[in-house]
C-alpha cells in the first residue's frame, strides 16, 4: 500500500525523523491560513501517489501567504502529469504547505528489502533530488549500501559509516546518524517495504531534515497497523485493482491487450512471459489463487473485461487444489451472465481436466482450447491483434 508524502511524514515524525513544519490544505483559503502561521515563505506541494511532481508543475515556491493561496488555487484540481503517472495524469485534491528552508545540500536515503540478500538494505547517495534508478545506471559508485541483519537491527557503526561516506562532519554528522537510526526504526516498526527520503536536506545552517518522504507498506501486515491502513487513498489507485482487492483477487493493470486469468503467481508470471515471447503484450496480472470458486472466476472475468484495452483473454489453469471442472463451470457461468464477446483461449491441466474440457465443449459457447502454454499463447496473440 502507498500513502501520500504528508502521511509518510506524519509517521516518520513519530519516530524522531525531523521534517519541515507544514500542514495539509484542500482549498486555497486554508493554504493561505497555513502560510500565515508558518511562513511567510512556503512551498506548495501537490499530493499524489507519484514522483516527478516538481517537473510537472506540482511544487511551487510562494513568497507571501497571498501567493500561496493563488498557487494552491492553481494546483488543487489540476490534472498533474509526471513520468510516473503516465499521460493520463492524476487529479490533485490537496496540497502540503511547508516552511521554505535554505537548501545547502540535497542527499538521498532509502530503505528497501533486498530479496536476494533476504534482508533490509539502507542506501545513501550524495545525488539527492535525482531518480535513484538513474544514479544506479549512470554513477553506481555514488550509491552506498549497508545490509541489515534482522536479528541485530541497524547498528550505530553502520549509520556512522554511511554519514561519513556522504561527506558529513561535525554536528551535521551527528544529526545524520540520529536521522538514519530513526528512519530505520520507523521502517521496521511500521512493516514498511519502502522508506525513501529524496531529497534529504542539509540546510545552510547544517540541519538534517526530510524534505520529501515516500513510504510503501506490506499489505499482509496492515492488520497490525489499522492507523496506517486508514491512510489508504482509493482515489489514487486503479479502480480495477481496488475492485479486485474487494474480492481477494491479485490483480495488476498492465499496458497490453491480452487479458490473463491464472491460478498461482508463478504460473501467472510464466504466462505473461510466454505471451511476450509469442509477440504479444499482457494486459494484466490476474491470479485467482489456489482455492478459487465459481464466484471468484466470475468476479475475475468481470474485472478482466472491464479493461477496455483487453481484446482477447487467455485462461491458464493448473488444477491442483482447485478442480478444473469447477473452473470450467465458473467460466461458462461468467460467459453467459456477463455476455462475454471477446475471444477466449482456455488451457486446463490437472485435477478433473477431462471433465472440465467436456463442460466447456458442451456449453454451446465459442472457446478456443489449447493443450499447452505455448499453443495457448500462439493462439491468443493473433486474436488480440485482429
Amino acid at each position: 500500500m502507498k500513502i501520500h508524502e504528508y502521511q509518510a511524514k506524519q509517521i516518520l515524525s513519530q519516530f524522531g525523523v525531523r521534517i519541515p513544519r507544514g500542514e495539509i490544505a484542500d482549498n486555497p483559503a486554508r493554504a493561505r491560513e497555513i502560510a500565515e502561521e508558518i511562513g511567510p515563505r512556503v512551498v506548495v506541494k501537490a499530493q499524489i501517489h507519484a514522483g516527478g511532481r516538481g517537473k510537472g508543475g506540482g511544487v511551487k515556491l510562494a513568497n507571501t501567504p497571498g501567493e500561496a493561496e493563488n498557487l494552491a488555487d492553481q494546483i488543487i484540481g489540476m490534472n498533474l502529469v509526471t513520468h510516473q503517472t503516465g499521460p493520463e495524469g492524476k487529479r490533485v485534491k490537496r496540497v502540503l504547505i511547508e516552511d521554505a528552508l535554505d537548501i545547502g545540500r540535497e542527499l538521498y536515503i532509502g530503505i528497501v528489502i533486498d530479496r536476494a540478500q533476504e534482508s533490509p538494505v539502507v542506501m545513501a547517495s550524495s545525488e539527492g533530488g535525482m531518480e535513484i534508478e538513474k544514479v544506479a545506471a549512470e554513477t553506481p559508485e555514488l550509491i552506498f549500501k549497508e545490509h541489515i541483519d534482522p536479528a541485530t537491527g541497524f547498528q550505530g557503526f553502520q549509520a556512522r559509516k554511511l554519514a561519513f561516506k556522504l561527506g558529513l562532519s561535525g554536528d551535521t554528522f551527528k544529526q545524520a546518524v540520529k536521522f538514519l537510526s530513526a528512519l530505520y526504526k520507523a521502517f521496521q516498526s511500521s512493516d514498511a517495504s519502502l522508506a525513501e527520503i529524496n531529497p534529504l536536506l542539509i540546510t545552510k545552517q547544517g540541519d538534517v531534515l526530510a524534505l520529501d518522504a515516500k513510504m510503501n507498506f506490506d499489505d499482509n501486515a496492515l492488520r497490525r497497523h489499522p492507523d496506517i491502513a486508514e491512510m489508504r487513498d482509493l482515489d489514487e489507485e486503479d479502480p480495477l485493482e481496488v475492485e479486485a482487492s474487494r474480492h481477494d483477487l491479485n490483480y495488476i493493470k498492465l499496458d497490453g491487450n491480452v487479458g490473463c486469468m491464472v491460478n498461482g503467481a508463478g504460473l501467472a508470471m510464466a504466462t505473461m512471459d510466454i505471451i511476450m515471447y509469442s509477440g504479444g503484450m499482457p494486459a494484466n496480472f490476474l491470479d485467482v489463487g489456489g482455492g478459487v470458486s465459481e464466484e471468484a472466476v466470475k468476479n475475475a472475468f468481470q474485472i478482466l473485461v472491464s479493461d477496455k484495452d483487453v481484446k482477447a483473454a487467455l485462461v491458464n489453469i493448473f488444477g491442483g487444489i482447485v478442480r478444473c471442472d469447477l473452473v470450467a463451470n465458473g467460466i461458462v457461468k461468467a460467459a453467459k451472465e456477463l455476455d462475454l464477446t471477446i475471444p477466449m483461449v482456455i488451457r486446463l491441466e490437472g485435477t478433473n481436466v477431462e471433465l472440465g474440457k467436456k463442460i466447456l465443449q458442451d456449453s454451446g459457447l465459442s472457446f478456443f482450447s489449447a493443450s499447452s502454454m505455448k499453443e495457448a499463447a500462439e493462439k491468443v496473440v493473433p486474436l488480440a491483434n485482429q
